[in-house]
C-alpha cells in the first residue's frame, strides 16, 4: 500500500499533502517514483529487497473542495528464491514484477487551519502464485478500505487518519503523526516526521481468515528524516526511516529472523507536479 500518501508520513509525503494556497483552484497532475530498500506497510515488511513504487494522480477543484484520483503500484525489483530469507509480494516469480496495484480516489476540503480528507483505496494483487518459489499475495487477498484524515496547519502539523477495511479484513486501523522542518542554510531543509500506528480491529482473530497484525493495539512507531532537493518542477528527497516495532508481525524482516524491536529502511523519492509552476506564476 502506498506509504507516503495514504498510510504514512514521510517528509516528502507531508509536503505533497499540505494545502497549496495558490494552486488550489487549478487542475494538478502529479507523479512520484519511490525507490526503497524494502517495502514496509504499516510497519510490516512485505518485500525485503529493493522496490520501485510509482504513483500517478490528478486533482481538480470541485467548489470549495478538491477531488483526487490516482493509482500507485509496488514493483519487486529483485529475484526471490529462498523461502527462509525472503519476503516477496510477488512470490518471487521474477524480478521487476508488478506485485501490487492500488487505485484510489478522495475528496479534500479546508476550513481555516483544518484540512479534512475522505476516500477509498483498493488493494489489488495480480500474480498467480501456483508455481511461486516463496509465499506471496494473489487475488485471494484483494480488498478495499475507506479512510478519513484530519490535519491541522499549526506547529508540528498534527494529523490523524482512520482506515477501515470493508472487505477481507473487516477492521479498523488508526495512525497519528507530527512533522517539522529545520532550515539547513538558505535553500534546504531537514524534514522530520514521526507517526504511531494502532490496530483497532485488524489483528488476528480466529473467526477471520484475513488479518494485518498479530494483535490489536500499538503496531509501530516510525521516525523519518528527509532532505528535499528541488530542480524546477522536480523534487528529489532522500529519506531514512527508523522504526520501533510493537506488534509481533512488524518485528520481522525475513521469515528466518528472530524478530527485532527496531527496523531501518529508506531510499529516495522523486516527484513532479505542475502545481510548482502554478505557484510561481500566481505568487
Amino acid at each position: 500500500m502506498k506509504a507516503q500518501y495514504l498510510s504514512g508520513l514521510t517528509a516528502l509525503g507531508i509536503l505533497l499533502a499540505s494545502p497549496r494556497r495558490d494552486a488550489a483552484a487549478q487542475v494538478e497532475i502529479g507523479a512520484q517514483l519511490d525507490l526503497f530498500s524494502a517495502y514496509v506497510w504499516r510497519g510490516v515488511t512485505y518485500t525485503n529487497k529493493p522496490v520501485a513504487q510509482p504513483d500517478l494522480w490528478i486533482s481538480f477543484p470541485a467548489g470549495n473542495a478538491s477531488i483526487t484520483a490516482g493509482g500507485w503500484a509496488n514493483i519487486d525489483l529483485g529475484q526471490y528464491d529462498d523461502p527462509a530469507d525472503d519476503f516477496s509480494e510477488s512470490g518471487g516469480l521474477s524480478s521487476f514484477n508488478l506485485a501490487e496495484f492500488n487505485p484510489y480516489a478522495e475528496v479534500s476540503f479546508s476550513s481555516g487551519k483544518t484540512a479534512i480528507t475522505g476516500g477509498v483505496v483498493g488493494y489489488i494483487y495480480p500474480n498467480d502464485l501456483d508455481e511461486a518459489p516463496v509465499e506471496g499475495l494473489d487475488s485471494e487477498s484483494n480488498t478495499w478500505e475507506v479512510y478519513g484524515t484530519v490535519g491541522f496547519d499549526v506547529p508540528l502539523a498534527p494529523e490523524v487518519s482512520l482506515y477501515y477495511d470493508i472487505d477481507k479484513v473487516s477492521g479498523a486501523y488508526v495512525e497519528g503523526g507530527l512533522s517539522h522542518s529545520l532550515q539547513l542554510g538558505e535553500s534546504h531543509t531537514l524534514d522530520l516526521a514521526g507517526l504511531v500506528g494502532f490496530s483497532l480491529s485488524q489483528g488476528f482473530n480466529e473467526d477471520d481468515e484475513s488479518f494485518n497484525f498479530d494483535d490489536n493495539g500499538l503496531t509501530h512507531v516510525d521516525f523519518s528524516a528527509g532532505v528535499p532537493l528541488t530542480a524546477g518542477t522536480f523534487s528529489i528527497t532522500p529519506v531514512l526511516h527508523l522504526q520501533v516495532n510493537g506488534d509481533e508481525i512488524t518485528k520481522f524482516h525475513s521469515p528466518s529472523s528472530d524478530g527485532s524491536d527496531f527496523k531501518v529502511w529508506g531510499g529516495v523519492s522523486i516527484g513532479w507536479s505542475n502545481a510548482a509552476e502554478e505557484v510561481e506564476v500566481q505568487e
